[in-house]
């Protein structure tokens, strides 16, 4: 895009001279109080923030779109840029217009992406903000994520699938990946996704390997834990690549990289993740499990509470350690309380510490730093006075209060610094001679010129002598003709006048430099002196990290021992074998959605793969069945990050995966059916069943005709009843009640419902799990519920009568035909009602030739009764 045509401004020269370097990019452009747009990018930036599109005159005869606003609303309008997936680069004046003799430099000051960005507007506080590389050969793939807002920085290998979970785990606001298979890309993981695709040797394993050393100033990653990762080097290769070119190039702060190590955790699927709503509800205005038990003080916390969830633990002593920690705070409310004031107060250590290392921070910004150490300190102090748990004294020795750069910074920086660094205002008087000599000249101004103009009195005995300032000589000496002739030789006559001559002098010229450039050199000097803190605070990097690495962990567990004093949650016991049982669960989300007053049902659960291997639930839609489901799996999961549970009692056998099936919306756009998404999920789980699995699935085969529906059903629950290696524990809700008979014939199987209760031809739902199968699932009573219309409500009762009463016959297809015909004609009487078919029943069975009068009556009142009641 570089422009050549000899009619451009020289300004529009500059312009494309800087697209140019920074293709891709939209550009925001300053010119005197605005940041500008121009061309392609003022018709995107129109159309994303809302502004006016103009045109502009680029030299003779030709016109360019333009778009703008003003600079101070760069905070408002920045973050709605990058968040529609622009990469952003931000060209500043690096020189002050009134000093440029021609045109005003200018010049890149940041690149901002989706995925690389430090501006808080741009970052959410309570989520990492991951820039992703994946790379690929054949049907294995590498993958890396870099938060470069808190130098996290992680690598690892897997297939497709593995993948897939991760992107849904980690929801990368940018993903690198090669143009060679852009079409690949978009066919493997959708089109949804911010993605910037660079050249094949960005992804390069010799290329990455070296960049990766010659960062980490290591000879080898073997350190790591990740030398054996080909794919995965190379993506993260891919990512510092990414941020050199990207003019990140203060990133001392990424400083690690560690791997993903797909054997520590539970895996939890693309589907699972989402049907489980673990990190984002499925509907507009719902609520996922993190919203529920995310209640952390401290930014750190709330990120690392999100990859808590999505990545449980299935490593029983880990398990157990978070245990503990959450028990010993609930058992301490004291304690519990302390640390919650004091995390409250700890800020943003994390990324502040990489703004530091950036040299991106700000004056408030290092305040806080301090601030923030303070904390840490009595944090420290707390966690040592509890001397018989070792737990809570190891968290106390690996905190660094870092008390030099707290003190420096206490000592050295103004208690309410300003907001930026360049205008002054931040360093304390006693700290630099020269500093403290500019401000009592700026403060003291007057009482200077008349120390010189005193001096000059001494030096030459003229009382009159006065001290005046114009702008073409600056502060001057002005003599009367009288007294001229006792003017030293030393001083330079500038002015001659009427009745005086006016003179310059040494000792003048030095006190008027001083003064009058005095400010400019304050904020010159102060600026100094706050990035030379800056750099001291830049040693402190891996101390303060592991600080906010501690912190976000200490936030987790007093947050879920809280969440368990609140809510009535209990400690879950772990165990090695594979038996879950859960007494009087609770459903953690939907608890928490209950109109005041109103109060959870809960539910026993056990599941055994001796035993009780699958559980087949069914009754009514709208009873419960996918709550239940999906509680199981939550009060599972819940346990294996380390939480108390919304339960009475629960012993979790360690599970090592989490399958669901419930629910699947229609992807049009590949042309894929709701039933075909149900199948492929439903394939995916069979085909990765392991010995510990827990499978949850939901109205399988609803897509299709009943009896296929049916069909697959029950091969499925054979299948898993069957497998020669894993006895899955499975809970399975149908409302195909044919499936309760396989449990007469499978010993693993058991058959249990969801209990309702009849009352006057209506139904309410008792929401409580109980042994046996369901008979009938009420679909018609809910379709009244729902407010169905009265006619289509009584004709498909009596559909229902027929064919019920028609169950034995062989060919299901005769009773279809032998339905009753619908007469839609006017008639005086109702469609067929349950209500009058009774009385019709009782009538024809009365016998009024023996009716006394009074038995007639009471006859009368209760067919009357039953009129009132349907």
């Amino acid at each position: 895009m570089a422009h050549k045509d000899p009619k451009e401004t020289p300004m529009m020269k500059q312009y494309y001279g800087f697209k140019a370097k920074y293709p891709g990019t939209l550009m925001l452009f300053r010119v005197g109080d605005f940041y500008e747009t121009f061309g392609e990018d003022a018709i995107s930036a129109s159309k994303i923030l809302g502004i006016t599109l103009t045109k502009r005159h680029n030299g003779a005869s030709s016109e360019i779109e333009l778009a703008g606003f003003p600079h101070h609303a760069l905070d408002a309008y920045l973050p709605k840029l990058v968040r529609a997936g622009q990469r952003v680069a931000i060209c500043d004046q690096i020189e002050d217009p009134r000093f440029a003799k021609k045109l005003v430099k200018r010049g890149i000051t940041e690149l901002v992406t989706p995925g690389v960005s430090y501006n808080d507007h741009v970052l959410e506080i309570n989520r990492n903000n991951y820039l992703a590389a994946i790379c690929h050969h054949k049907d294995h793939f590498g993958i890396a994520f870099l938060d470069i807002s808190t130098g996290e920085f992680m690598t690892t290998e897997g297939n497709k699938e593995y993948v897939e979970k991760l992107l849904q785990s980690f929801e990368p606001s940018e993903i690198l990946f090669t143009k060679a298979h852009r079409k690949d890309f978009q066919e493997w993981f959708g089109q949804n996704l911010h993605v910037y695709f660079m050249e094949d040797w960005f992804f390069k394993f010799d290329f990455a390997y070296d960049l990766l050393i010659k960062h980490f100033q290591t000879q080898t990653l073997k350190g790591f834990g990740i030398a054996d990762l080909k794919e995965g080097i190379a993506a993260a290769g891919a990512i510092l690549h990414y941020l050199h070119e990207t003019n990140h190039l203060q990133i001392q702060h990424i400083n690690s990289i560690a791997r993903i190590e797909e054997d520590r955790y539970v895996w939890l699927d693309q589907f699972t993740i989402r049907n489980l709503e673990l990190l984002f509800p499925q509907q507009i205005n719902g609520v996922a499990l993190v919203d529920v038990l995310d209640k952390t003080c401290t930014p750190m916390g709330a990120r690392l509470i999100r990859k808590w969830i999505a990545l449980p633990l299935k490593d029983k002593s880990r398990i157990d350690e978070r245990l503990e920690l959450v028990e010993y705070f609930k058992l301490h409310p004291d304690l519990l309380q302390k640390m919650i004031n004091h995390l409250k107060q700890s800020g943003d250590i994390e990324r502040l510490i990489s703004k530091v290392a950036s040299r991106r921070i700000k004056p408030r910004e290092l305040l806080q730093v301090k601030k923030s150490l303070i904390q840490i300190e009595a944090i420290r102090e707390i966690l040592l006075a509890e001397k018989d748990h070792q737990l809570l004294r190891k968290f106390a020795d690996q905190l660094n209060p870092c008390a030099f750069l707290r003190d420096k910074i206490a000592q050295e920086l103004l208690d309410e610094p300003k907001s930026i660094s360049n205008e002054g205002g931040l360093i304390k008087p006693g700290i630099n001679t020269e500093l403290d000599e500019l401000r009592d000249i700026v403060q003291n101004s007057k009482d200077y010129l008349e120390k010189a103009r005193q001096n000059a009195v001494k030096e030459t005995e003229i009382s009159s002598l006065k001290i005046g300032y114009n702008k073409v000589f600056g502060f001057f000496l002005e003599v009367t003709n009288s007294h001229k002739h006792k003017v030293p030789k030393s001083w330079i006559r500038k002015q001659t006048l009427s009745n005086a001559e006016r003179y310059i002098t040494e000792e003048l010229k030095v006190y008027e430099d001083k003064i009058v450039n005095a400010e400019e050199r304050i904020n010159i000097l102060e600026q100094k002196l706050f990035n030379d803190l800056i750099i001291q605070a830049g040693d402190f990097t891996q101390a303060i990290q592991l600080n906010g690495r501690i912190l976000a962990r200490l936030d987790c567990l007093t947050n879920f021992a809280a969440l368990a004093q609140r809510f009535k949650y209990t400690r879950p016991q772990i165990k090695e074998d594979k038996i879950l049982r859960i007494k009087s669960g609770r459903h953690p989300v939907i608890e928490q959605q209950l109109a005041a007053g109103e109060s959870y049902i809960p539910n026993d659960t056990y599941l055994n793969p001796d035993n009780q291997q699958i559980i087949v639930i069914t009754g009514p839609n709208m009873s419960g069945k996918s709550a239940l489901l999906r509680q199981v799996a939550l009060i599972t999961l819940m346990a294996q990050i380390g939480s108390f549970v919304p339960a009475e009692e629960a012993e979790i056998g360690l599970v090592d995966k989490i399958f669901t099936r419930v629910g699947a919306s229609d992807n049009l756009a590949k042309g894929e059916s709701t039933f075909m998404v149900e199948m492929m999920e439903t394939a995916s789980i069979m085909n990765n069943l392991s010995e510990r699995s827990l499978i949850l699935m939901d109205e399988i085969g609803r897509g299709t005709s009943t009896y296929d529906g049916i069909s697959i059903a029950w091969a499925i629950l054979e299948f898993l009843h069957n497998h020669p290696k894993a006895k899955a524990k499975t809970l399975f809700a149908t409302h195909y009640h044919e499936l309760n008979e396989l449990a007469k014939d499978f010993l693993r199987i058991r058959n249990y419902h969801v209990t309702v209760k009849e009352a006057d031809n209506k139904i309410i739902f008792m929401r409580k799990l109980a042994e046996g199968g369901s008979e009938h699932s009420f679909g018609i009573h809910v379709a009244q519920m729902a407010g169905m219309p009265r006619d289509i409500v009584l004709r498909a009762d009596e559909i229902m009568r027929h064919l019920e009463s028609h169950r034995t016959q062989e060919n299901p297809k005769n009773k279809l035909k032998e339905v009753p015909k619908n007469n839609y004609q006017l008639s005086i009487f109702d469609p067929v009602d349950p209500g009058t078919e009774r009385i019709k029943e009782l009538l024809q069975k009365l016998d009024i030739n023996s009716l006394s009068p009074i038995e007639a009556l009471l006859k009368l009142n209760e067919l009357k009764g039953i009129l009132t009641k349907k």
